[in-house]
């Protein structure tokens, strides 16, 4: 433990009191909002679990799934190509709105191209057919996250904005439901609702965006526009790689099992994401754009911070991991209100996947920060086809528990290419 707070101080002296005041104040900004986005749900998964039924909150799960490709689409990498680009550009106005007007014209049309699509799915496919207004009513979540500018937020270090309209909307959306769901038939009011949620806080950011920040926006023509496609692709087609191998579980296990066993999966991914994601995202998401202004200056410096981060969470993940996979059946029947076995066996599978995330976190973000969006894609595509096939192989095998053994494996492979590869690239650095 000593060792560990001497590292953290050491890194700590690395940054610039600028750097440190900057990248921290958005760390506790996001940290925030990763507690309450993912304990909201904590207060409400035991009520909608006992209200709707294991079965309709399986099916909402599904559906969640289900839109969360459109949402991928829709974001088409910007979340972290524009928002490198609004870094690095932010003091100059004219550029700023440019590129905000060309990323939000081609979100806006991807949006509009995906509910096309998945008004066609919905036609024409009978399992989602007869369950067609879950589908509908989930899609709103894509239209706002579509409005909502997380990157532009991100990218002038303004993340404030992000906790303080995803708050609200939590808050909201909790009240909702419990106000307004009150039987199993009233199951369609829970994508509703959160449809809902989404829309006004696309809308609100928008607004703070045209307001605060004086930015307009300006029709764009081809150049820009291809320009912002072209930096987004790479990132791009990654995600679609990393979603075919983690939304696609819960998709997976709704297409070869039942709505009941998708609902319990669903429940140990969302307390395996809590633990994963809170508060390594913030701290991942803060340091970003602070990371590549720092690497434009001093790859060095970069390197090193980079590699002392990454030193800390693998000791701080080695001190709090094995007490959630002992305590997973405490967790478990605090989060659902009751014991479900298949709940803490998926979990406890998963935070074997969780620890080779946050041992690799912020490798993978450094090769982003040095430009290497080719390599980072290629690890990711190359996973995906090798862990798309497992899924579904382990599902069929094993049921619920096999979306949680492939997780593991599919990890590992990623955590050795990154290891390998950024370890050449930091060589060279050095």
């Amino acid at each position: 433990m000593d060792s560990l707070i001497k590292l953290i101080k050491k890194t700590y002296r690395m940054a610039s009191p600028v750097e440190r005041k900057s990248v921290l104040a958005n760390f506790a900004s996001l940290s925030v909002l990763q507690a309450i986005t993912y304990l909201l749900p904590v207060v409400i998964l035991p009520y909608l679990f006992r209200v709707i039924g294991p079965a309709k909150f399986g099916l909402i799960a599904f559906a969640q799934a289900f839109v969360q490709y459109f949402m991928i689409i829709t974001d088409y990498g910007f979340s972290i190509s524009a928002t490198r680009e609004i870094s690095l550009c932010r003091e100059e106005k004219d550029k700023v709105c440019a590129v905000f007007s060309s990323v939000m014209t081609v979100k806006i049309a991807l949006a509009l191209l995906s509910f096309v699509a998945l008004s066609l799915i919905v036609y024409f496919v009978p399992k989602f057919r007869q369950d067609h207004l879950v589908y509908l009513f989930s899609f709103g979540a894509v239209i706002g996250s579509t409005l909502f500018p997380v990157w532009f937020f991100q990218g002038t270090e303004k993340m404030r904005h992000i906790a303080d309209l995803n708050i609200i909307g939590g808050v909201f959306f909790v009240a909702s439901v419990f106000i307004f769901v009150k039987t199993p038939e009233d199951y369609l009011l829970v994508p509703l609702i959160n449809s809902g949620v989404y829309l006004i806080s696309g809308l609100l950011g928008l607004y703070i965006v045209f307001r605060k920040f004086g930015v307009s926006f300006r029709f764009q023509g081809y150049k820009n526009i291809r320009k912002q496609l072209k930096a987004g692709w790479d990132i791009f087609i990654s995600i679609v790689a990393i979603n075919a191998y983690t939304t696609t579980r819960i998709f997976t296990v709704g297409l070869l099992t039942s709505n009941t066993i998708t609902g319990y999966y669903s429940i140990a991914e969302r307390i395996a994401n809590f633990v994963q994601t809170f508060p390594l995202i913030s701290f991942s998401q803060a340091l970003f754009p602070r990371l590549s202004k720092i690497y434009n200056k001093n790859k060095a410096k970069a390197a090193k911070i980079m590699l002392r981060i990454q030193h800390i969470t693998i000791n701080i993940s080695l001190i709090c991991l094995p007490l959630i996979f002992t305590f997973a059946h405490f967790i478990v029947r605090a989060a659902c209100g009751g014991d479900y076995r298949e709940v803490v066996l998926s979990l406890r599978i998963l935070i074997i996947s969780v620890f080779l995330i946050a041992a690799n976190a912020f490798r993978v973000q450094f090769l982003l920060v040095c430009g290497k969006t080719e390599i980072y894609s290629r690890i990711h595509v190359v996973m995906a086809l090798v862990g798309l096939p497992l899924i579904f192989l382990m599902i069929y095998s094993f049921s619920y528990a096999g979306a949680a053994i492939a997780s593991c494996f599919i990890e590992a492979g990623i955590f050795t290419v990154t290891y390998i590869t950024v370890k050449r690239l930091i060589k060279k650095i050095l």
